[in-house]
């Protein structure tokens, strides 16, 4: 497998590791201390900066507004993304890939001008008794005389604090048929609630609140239209693909910005008379970590490379990217705590880098699937798939 870079993705991930050092990183203090709320006015900044290096919506057809990338340019660009704490980029424009498979009007109603920085979406999935499972979603859509009476509870409804509409999922009642389906729901109507917006362990832009939903949406709510009734999990598998990739490779970002911090200040550190580098109870688990970085790095590009090819099996794919963000969001959160212990007591204070990933990176092994999911979906790709082929590195 040949991982030489074109000199257009040079380029790319050279622009987006420029913005990540001169826009993204500066702000993490700020943000810190300010519980990841900064204000409008700097949050508007970073949104014309990432789009003015061409750095948004990469995920979305150039058709509608986005960049277009295939897989592998979005997880070079969200490699850079992951070395800034915080998560300062969320303030970029962009939109859930699902959205790109909406009607046409639906499109140009939420799509466009969410890429645009006009609106911003939220997906809620998630249920008390419907977390790692997402087939035990209970809610419901029931067929009325105007569209659908949607009735759920989602719980950790990321951006749902600023949400002016939300992609949720629940189950089209037809008779004893349970049919999983996407909905858009703006914020605007009636029978929207928000039970309980809990703070969480990271300093973030947005909170991940507890919603109810108890609301008429007409019939042409139903994403991508009424042939998607019941396609909600093939949509959501589209999009636990993408998540997942892009969760391990900005774990990846995070491991190199941790190693280069911590092995700088352990060749200047001095302790008894010598580096602390020197000592291997400082340098050898940081080599673990680099060995981890470099694993986890070839394993999702690798992953990217075979979900940009339409030959390969999705399912096989969708293997991978359960291998990429299991492997990657275990290692990159080791290396936060080995790097947490090199700083020593500077290593925890909410200003060193290291603290603030061990707390951040924590969140990667449990959304999007925990890593308990992932070693499931792993398990049944060997059963179902084979040990050779689910191994098999050659194409």
């Amino acid at each position: 497998m040949d991982f030489v870079l074109t000199a257009a993705q040079r380029d790319l991930r050279d622009r987006a590791r420029a913005y990540v050092d001169e826009v993204l990183i500066p702000l993490e203090l700020e943000a810190e201390l300010a519980h990841g709320r900064l204000s409008a006015e700097t949050r508007a900044e970073i949104a014309r900066l990432g789009a003015e290096a061409g750095l948004d919506g990469g995920n979305q057809p150039v058709a509608v507004g986005g960049q277009g990338w295939p897989n592998l340019e979005q997880v070079l660009v969200h490699e850079e993304l992951g070395r800034n704490t915080n998560a300062v980029w969320w303030n970029m424009n962009g939109a859930y890939n699902v959205l790109s498979r909406g009607t046409p009007e639906q499109i140009d109603r939420y799509l466009k001008p969410t890429l645009r920085g006009e609106r911003r979406d939220a997906y809620a999935v998630t249920e008390r008794e419907a977390g790692s499972d997402a087939g035990g979603v209970a809610g419901t859509a029931e067929k009325t005389a105007g569209g659908y009476r949607l009735r759920t509870e989602k719980w950790f409804v990321t951006t749902g604090d600023e949400a002016d509409y939300f992609i949720v999922m629940v189950n089209v009642v037809e008779g004893s048929q349970r049919l999983p389906t996407l909905f858009l729901v703006d914020r605007e109507l009636a029978g929207i609630e928000v039970l309980e917006d809990p703070p969480f362990t990271h300093n973030y832009p947005h909170g991940h609140p507890t919603i109810q939903f108890d609301v008429e949406v007409p019939e042409d709510a139903v994403l991508g239209g009424p042939e998607m009734v019941g396609r909600g999990d093939e949509l959501q598998n589209e999009w636990f693909v993408e998540e997942r990739l892009h969760i391990a490779a900005r774990c990846v970002g995070a491991m190199r910005r941790l190693l280069d911090e911590t092995v700088n200040w352990s060749l200047d550190r001095e302790q008894f008379g010598s580096r602390i580098y020197d000592f291997q109870g400082v340098s050898f688990p940081l080599a673990d970590s680099a060995v981890d970085c470099v694993t986890a790095r070839l394993l999702t590009y690798h992953t990217a490379v075979m979900a940009d090819d339409p030959s390969v099996d999705r399912k096989l794919v969708h293997a991978r990217a359960s291998m990429a963000k299991l492997f990657a969001s275990e290692a990159a959160w080791r290396c936060a705590d080995r790097c947490v212990q090199a700083f020593g007591g500077r290593g925890y204070m909410r200003t060193n880098v290291a603290e603030r990933f061990l707390r951040e990176l924590r969140v990667d092994r449990i959304w999007e699937g925990t890593s308990e999911v992932q070693r499931l979906i792993v398990s049944r790709g060997l059963e179902r798939r084979g040990v050779e082929r689910l191994l098999d590195v050659t194409g």
